[in-house]
């Protein structure tokens, strides 16, 4: 796995912001697992910025749910347990048929287009690609999709939500059946949102995410049942 950390350069856009961008795709990818205590002194190294800095954007994502403070032992990545997890994909099975009409009502034709373009490197991912590529282009689909329905609550919270089950997200998206199903799942988003039929649009996108939360569920399910 590719170290996600890197020196950053302190640039126009707030330091914080690319902090924590770098922080939650560590998270994201599985450089950083639940459990996982941060050392700051090491994260200042790998990125490059002051103790100052990363303290912010630490408690940002604290302040998020996504990292927790265990017994005052230091701050770590949130481990989310089998009840949790079924709560999160709950609600992502409402929030996100909502951004889909949302996106259909404010995209103009030329964001339904990027859309379809972005689904093209999204099926490739589930063909071809590593669980880290099939979950940065469906990230990529997902921001065209939050970004175009202009509801910039339902983004941030689906963000988050998404982080939390990132875990399961990269085990379920690697079973070869499921990225069968998630393809036919894609394309028939996509292509009800093309139509701008927001009734087929909304069931489409609430079977996603029903048959993503079976997957990932059985999963945990089984981790808990092991542990």
């Amino acid at each position: 796995m590719n170290e996600p950390f890197k020196a950053l350069k302190q640039e126009a856009a707030p330091l914080r912001n690319k902090i924590l961008h770098a922080l939650r795709r560590a998270i994201e990818t599985g450089y950083l697992q639940p459990g996982t205590r941060l050392v700051e002194k090491d994260l200042c190294e790998k990125l490059g910025v002051s103790r100052t800095s990363l303290r912010e954007a630490l408690r940002q994502l604290q302040t998020e749910g996504i990292l927790t403070d265990l017994h005052n032992r230091g701050l770590t990545v949130i481990t989310v347990s089998p009840e949790e997890a079924e709560n999160i994909y709950r609600i992502r099975g409402v929030l996100e048929p909502l951004i889909v009409e949302q996106f259909i009502e404010n995209a103009p034709d030329a964001e339904i287009n990027g859309l379809k373009e972005q689904s093209k490197k999204l099926t490739s991912a589930y063909r071809d690609g590593s669980a880290e590529d099939i979950v940065a282009a469906k990230r990529d689909f997902y921001d065209l999709i939050c970004s175009g329905a202009r509801n910039q609550i339902a983004f941030d919270i689906l963000k988050r939500l998404t982080l939390l089950t990132s875990p399961l997200r990269r085990v379920s998206v690697i079973k070869p059946d499921r990225r069968q199903q998630s393809i036919r799942e894609i394309e028939q988003i996509v292509e009800t949102i093309a139509k701008r039929d927001k009734t087929a649009a909304h069931k489409a996108a609430e079977n996603h995410v029903a048959n993503s939360a079976r997957s990932a569920l059985a999963r945990a399910k089984e981790d808990a049942a092991n542990a």
